[in-house]
Formats: C-alpha cells, sequence, structure tokens
C-alpha cells in the first residue's frame, strides 16, 4: 500500500488474535528478551517491504522477537496475500481498539504489545521499545520451552514479578517460517520477490495465567505444518480481544 493509500484506509480494518511459542530439542529458548515486536504486512502494500526487511534484520538480536503477520484486507487490490490471515487482521484491530484510536494501516509495528510505530521507521522502533520497556512488569516475566519427546513444555516462573502487573493475562504459542520468499505477481508489488522473516502460521492457546508460576503440556502436532521451523510462546496481559502489554515472552528454532 503506498503511504498516502494507507493512511487513507486506516480506520477501515483490524485484528483480534492472541500469540505465540514454541520450542525445539530440550534446551531453553533464549532467556530475558527486551521486546516483542509484531509487524502488520501484506504482500499488496507497496510501502511494506521496507519493513519486512527491517523484520529479518530484528530477526537476527537475541534480545527482540520480530514476529510478522500479514492481514488479508487488501487482498482486494488485485493480489491476495498468501501468508495472509484474518486473525492477524483481528489482532490489529483490537490493538487500535484498546488504544482508542483508529490507527490502522500496513506496515504498522506494534512494540511490547502497547506502542505503535511505521514498520519501516528503524528509529521510531527503537525509541518504542526503549520507551515501553520502561513500564512496570513489561517483559518482565521469565518464560522457558523445552520439547520432550512429542510434547512442547512451557513454564512460567511468576516469583520474581511484581503484583503489579496486574496478574493476568493469557498464554499463546505459535509455530513461525523462518523466511518465506514469495514472487508476487499481481497488485502494487508485482514483478517482485519479497522474503517474510518470522512469519506466524499457526496459533495457539496454551492458557489463562493467572499471576502464578505454571508449566504446560501442548501436543506438538497441534502447532505443527509445513514449513514451521520455529517457534514463541508469550504471555500477555489482557486477552485476545483486549490485548495488552507484552509480560514475557521465548523464541527457539526447531531445526
Amino acid at each position: 500500500m503506498t503511504a498516502m493509500m494507507a493512511y487513507n484506509c486506516i480506520s477501515r480494518w483490524s485484528g483480534a488474535l492472541g500469540v505465540c511459542a514454541i520450542i525445539a530439542i530440550i534446551r531453553p529458548a533464549h532467556a530475558d528478551p527486551r521486546a516483542v515486536v509484531e509487524l502488520f504486512t501484506s504482500q499488496g502494500c507497496s510501502s511494506c517491504p521496507p519493513a519486512d526487511r527491517i523484520v529479518g534484520e530484528l530477526a537476527k538480536d537475541p534480545s527482540v522477537i520480530a514476529l510478522s503477520m500479514p492481514i488479508d484486507y487488501w487482498d482486494y487490490l488485485g493480489w491476495k496475500d498468501t501468508l495472509a490471515d484474518s486473525r492477524f487482521s483481528a489482532r490489529q484491530k483490537a490493538y487500535s481498539h484498546v488504544r482508542g484510536d483508529r490507527n490502522l494501516y500496513t506496515p504498522q509495528m506494534i512494540v511490547n504489545g502497547s506502542a505503535q510505530v511505521i514498520g519501516s521507521d528503524r528509529a521510531a522502533i527503537e525509541g518504542a521499545i526503549k520507551n515501553t520497556s520502561k513500564a512496570e512488569g513489561v517483559m518482565s516475566l521469565p518464560v522457558t520451552m523445552t520439547l520432550s519427546g512429542k510434547l512442547l513444555n512451557v513454564s512460567v516462573d511468576a516469583s520474581k514479578v511484581s503484583a503489579t502487573t496486574g496478574g493476568r493475562g493469557e498464554i499463546w504459542i505459535c509455530s513461525i517460517s523462518k523466511a518465506v520468499p514469495i514472487s508476487i505477481g499481481r497488485g502494487e508489488n508485482r514483478g517482485q520477490q519479497v522474503t517474510y522473516y518470522n512469519v506466524v502460521r499457526n496459533l495457539v492457546k496454551v492458557g489463562d495465567w493467572n499471576g502464578s508460576s505454571g508449566s504446560w503440556s501442548i501436543p506438538l502436532e497441534n502447532i505443527s505444518r509445513e514449513g514451521v521451523d520455529a517457534a514463541v510462546v508469550y504471555v500477555q496481559d489482557g486477552s485476545r480481544d483486549k490485548p495488552g502489554a507484552m509480560l514475557g515472552a521465548a523464541y527457539t528454532a526447531l531445526r
């Protein structure tokens, strides 16, 4: 979407998802990430490729969990996004409702569940990561994952978390494709091949978090699908329909 078109359409679309996690081999995922960033992108958006590249750069930083969530509301413009999921559109809309604005566009990045910036503005992204990390409870909840046989085990350690975080939230696992090259045949990006990084391919709610430490086991088959080679788990304040701040997360490659 051109920048002008993206902003002209800012009030029409949205999302409600919940998000993610997984693991691989018996080992903990990267410890203590400082941020979860979610890029709402589209193959039919001409302003998005620079933001998609930034996700690829952020994905190399072990302190940042970067996710691509392709939306489906630009499909009518001449190219149906092959990775899009209506749940991502719903999640974007849910964030907008929580903020109380109508800022829906691509490329839009949500940082730690609370700040929204243009996904191609690297300086704004870094600023939002820094600013959101100052809020009480944000990314303060230790989360780990291990794979045992055909079960994915998720553990949350709430022993060091302040009660001011609210002690309520949801735990989600998502399966990830680390890099997906797409040749786009029509629409604003016609003729281009764009690589999408850390694309969310499937979502499974692990359970509700009540402020206590706990552990959960999820059959690996529940999140597996072709092309999946990584996973993310996160605990988020609020609910799928009213998502709040990210409280903790973990990422791991599956192969």
